[in-house]
């Protein structure tokens, strides 16, 4: 079987690229920009460089592959940088989605596609539509979110126009190893190894009484991997099982560090505005696949604040 990863060199599409490898399910191809950081994409990868935003790249790399899948996570995935730079979210998923999909088109194949929606497309949700179903009305709260509910409808109307083989997955909120210093989790991991090195002498942090499920990359993965199985045309929740605030987030990962850590709020890092309650009914996809989270967060939490203490 022939995998293809687009943005393979990113925090999802690297740990996907490795648990294909690793676990010898698929002859991997990865889709980067030219010019992309590499530093994360396992050397068994074979790279093909595009853009989503050029849709000859596209279609000339599909021609090549002709991949049996596609694993498509490829974004622009910061909430907060899509309120600066609205405009390049909407170019980089919207019309990337769209372009990707034409790509397999003009190629003349049929392969399956998973595409990474987001827990973000339902925005502010009321309690007492918690936890979260797939059937909950979508309230955008960010350029980001606005994007990635095109692109999930993109799926749908290329399944229903076209039969192409496509299921939509939207992910909460899911950390690990690699993860990028602009997220919550990793923003808090480097700070805590940067005081924990002398580097600074106390965290800033925004809102930390959003509340958020949390689920461990590498178990990301392997649900993205099991989606392949479900149903063309279907939408999937995948999320964790371990709610909490992010106050109580941070707290988990103080408790690795020998240092007393005190932190401070910095009103640049709150949003224009947020989503602060985000718990998933992930029944649907449970029931499907069989699939359910395997890694503790405190075992992901860790893991993550040592990847941040090999980097100071």
């Amino acid at each position: 079987m022939k995998v293809l990863v687009t943005g393979v060199n990113g925090f999802v599409g690297s740990h996907m690229a490795d648990y294909l490898i690793e676990n010898d399910l698929a002859e991997v191809h990865g889709l980067t920009r030219w010019r992309s950081n590499l530093e994360f994409v396992n050397d068994k990868v074979t790279l093909h460089h595009g853009d989503l935003r050029d849709l000859n790249s596209l279609i000339l790399i599909m021609e090549r592959v002709k991949p049996d899948c596609c694993f498509h996570f490829a974004a622009q995935s910061y909430v907060t940088t899509s309120f600066t730079a609205p405009a390049d979210t909407m170019e980089n998923n919207i019309l990337g989605t769209l372009n990707l999909l034409s790509a397999v088109r003009h190629a003349g194949i049929n392969p399956k596609i998973v595409i990474a929606s987001s827990s973000e497309v339902y925005g502010q949700v009321e309690a007492d539509e918690v936890p979260i179903k797939e059937t909950n009305q979508f309230r955008p709260a960010s350029p980001y979110a606005v994007s990635k509910v095109a692109e999930d409808m993109l799926g749908l109307q290329y399944y229903l126009s076209y039969g192409m083989r496509i299921v939509r997955t939207r992910l909460f909120t899911h950390t690990g190893p690699r993860r990028g210093d602009v997220f919550v989790e990793s923003a808090f991991a480097k700070q805590i190894a940067e005081i924990e090195a002398g580097k600074a002498e106390e965290m800033y942090v925004g809102n930390l009484n959003s509340v958020r499920t949390f689920m461990d990359v590498r178990d990301a993965v392997r649900a993205y991997w099991m989606a392949l199985d479900c149903p063309n045309g279907e939408v999937y929740n995948i999320g964790g099982d371990r709610t909490m605030s992010i106050r109580e987030m941070m707290c988990i990962l103080k408790s690795f560090s020998d240092k007393k850590i005190e932190h401070v709020m910095c009103d640049t890092l709150l949003r224009p505005s947020d989503v602060t309650l985000q718990i998933p009914d992930t029944t649907k996809f449970r029931d499907a696949t069989g699939w359910s989270p395997r890694i503790p967060l405190e075992k992901t939490l860790e893991d993550l604040l040592n990847y941040q203490r090999g980097r100071v």
